[in-house]
């Protein structure tokens, strides 16, 4: 099995598909840029952009069961994978654990409707990573047994909020910030990977709800209130990018 050090994302090359949503995105509508800082001599301001958060589903179960040399290994191989493709576009925030969090500020982010395909090719770089991983099976740990137990969903929310620095690390604060971070934990019922958008995030990506992959879902939260969101089955994307034989080797994933 071969595993990549941490701070060493693979680069894909030939081997990336650019993995396409069966969803169009509509015309986009132009937004002014938010300034490039806050005002000046101070070291904290107000931005706007999308807030997206790649989390790992079955991180728990498949660390405390597995051998510490190898699983932490594997997370952070797959964890590297996917921020090879989200970042660019968007900013790399922090990696918490089992989820990477990273920001796309409208002052950077010239194109929003490319997101589909930057969170289209994460998705698929997580696959290949699996696969990667686990042929051949030259190794028969818990770890490397469990890799087709892991999914990947990815959560993207769009509005303002606070940048400091607290502790000499930069941060971004703020409600829309804790929002992104509760629809992690969710009530929806699919296996496999997914897209999570709220509205803000599918309206400033153009994306038309009624197109074909989406379904309309609410999620509700204490201070927060009720969520309207979008759910995308991009398991399919993996499907229709790589031989029935490599998808069968994979293996179903749990939510």
């Amino acid at each position: 099995m071969t595993l990549l050090r941490a701070g060493e994302a693979e680069q894909m090359g030939n081997t990336t598909r650019v993995a396409r949503l069966s969803i169009q995105p509509a015309p986009q509508v132009g937004t002014p840029r938010e300034p490039a800082s806050g005002p000046a001599g101070l070291g904290r301001f107000i931005d706007q952009g999308f807030l997206v958060l790649a989390d790992i589903s079955g991180f728990t179960a498949f660390v405390t069961a597995t051998e510490l040399e190898h699983g932490p290994q594997i997370i952070a191989t797959l964890l590297e994978k996917v921020m090879g493709q989200l970042s660019p576009p968007l900013e790399i925030q922090e990696v918490e654990g089992d989820a990477v969090f990273a920001l796309g500020p409208d002052r950077t982010l010239q194109h929003p409707g490319s997101l589909l395909d930057s969170f289209g090719n994460a998705f698929v770089a997580f696959r290949e990573g699996q696969r990667e991983t686990s042929e051949p099976p030259t190794c028969s740990c818990g770890a490397c047994e469990r890799i087709s137990a892991l999914s990947l969903k990815i959560v993207a929310h769009y509005g303002s909020f606070l940048r400091q620095t607290v502790g000499g690390r930069a941060q971004a604060a703020g409600p829309n910030v804790i929002l992104a971070h509760r629809l992690l934990k969710n009530r929806v019922d699919r296996r496999g990977g997914y897209l999570l958008l709220t509205d803000a995030a599918r309206q400033r990506m153009g994306v038309d709800p009624t197109g074909a992959g989406w379904r309309a879902h609410t999620e509700s939260y204490e201070h927060l209130g009720d969520i309207p969101l979008l759910v995308g089955d991009v398991e399919s994307v993996w499907v229709d990018t790589v031989p029935s034989s490599e998808t069968a080797s994979v293996g179903e994933s749990t939510p």
